[in-house]
């Protein structure tokens, strides 16, 4: 079997994406990184496979990142900027350009994007904030394709690689900072269920409850993971369990609209019901009061999302999953 990047990589002792960039002879790379690099092809034999299919592929240079949300939403949804910062970062020092496209929820929505995808603009795509209710079948283009999250459907676009953070444990995280801190009606305000992410932190919710024998179905109801959601969710859920003095927002964005509920309704956070998202976005640090919530590396994810993809381009066989680890980052609403 011939050696991949992947393997190049590996011998040297650094990731795909730098090995990428001595391959392709971009610069940022210290010569002692160059140097491990070379001298790990070398040993192995590696050829590039790129040269080889140079005469029967034609590469653009270009990636796109496909947005699977409506275009408003991509510019008031801190998460997308960070995701895209990630993956500017890693285009940027291999020298290649980005193209984004946004997919709206609409019945046809993805033939344009599918047609331009397969009409060799790009070498591979990027797809993030993908819901289950409408799946993008890419699996079958002629490109690589690596998801930001797990695909919500199992399908074949289940079988595609995917960068994703730890939802699960990062809620669990969450739901028992309230836990240990002495509430005891904790409701969560989840995030929509055609996602993963909103998925997942439910169901870490749900675990870590149900493990303190005080899982309640009426204790949860449910957003878009936006601002104006979480506030209407929690003024559903005050009238529903007015006896609640915790609150799990599965997204920074839903805690500050839970964080205007509250004080509409009196509520002193967080002497009278604690509060803590996930996301740890910059609006966190200027909340009053400043609030706890869950760290996520969307930064990062975008990052290695792009380096997976340059090194499926290059030709290496890319991981199949790859799930980084979330933190608690305690302030004063929990």
């Amino acid at each position: 079997m011939r050696p991949t990047l992947a393997d190049v990589a590996r011998a040297a002792g650094v990731s795909i994406a730098t090995a990428s960039r001595v391959l392709n002879g971009f610069p940022r790379v210290s010569p002692e990184r160059r140097k491990q690099v070379e001298s790990a092809m070398l040993a192995l034999g590696y050829a590039r496979q790129r040269a080889a299919k140079a005469s029967s592929a034609r590469h653009t240079g270009s990636i796109a990142l496909v947005v699977c949300e409506e275009v408003p939403r991509l510019f008031t949804d801190p998460y997308f900027p960070r995701i895209a910062a990630g993956v500017g970062r890693e285009l940027t020092a291999v020298g290649v350009q980005l193209v984004l496209l946004t997919v709206p929820a609409t019945d046809d929505y993805q033939s344009p994007v599918v047609r331009y995808l397969d009409g060799g603009h790009v070498d591979g795509a990027l797809v993030v904030g993908m819901h289950g209710r409408r799946p993008l079948d890419l699996d079958w283009l002629g490109i690589p394709v690596v998801f930001g999250g797990r695909p919500v459907q199992a399908g074949r676009t289940g079988r595609l690689p995917y960068v994703d953070a730890d939802n699960q444990g990062g809620a669990r995280l969450a739901t028992q900072r309230l836990l240990d801190g002495g509430r005891q009606v904790v409701a969560t305000v989840a995030g929509p269920q055609d996602m993963t992410a909103g998925v997942d932190r439910l169901l870490g919710y749900r675990q870590a409850m149900t493990r303190a024998g005080r899982y309640d179905e009426t204790l949860v109801v449910c957003g878009d993971f936006g601002q104006a959601s979480g506030e209407y969710a929690t003024s559903r859920l005050l009238t529903r369990r007015p006896d609640v003095d915790g609150i799990f927002a599965a997204s920074d964005m839903m805690a500050v609209g839970a964080l205007r509920a509250l004080r509409r309704a009196g509520r002193r956070v967080p002497e009278d019901v604690a509060l803590v998202g996930f996301d740890d976005l910059p609006i966190g640090c200027w909340t009053d009061p400043p609030l706890t919530t869950v760290r996520q590396p969307v930064e990062e994810m975008g990052a290695r999302m792009t380096a997976e993809l340059l090194a499926m381009i290059d030709g290496a066989a890319p991981r199949r999953s790859t799930v980084l680890d979330t933190e608690l980052v305690p302030r004063k609403s929990a």
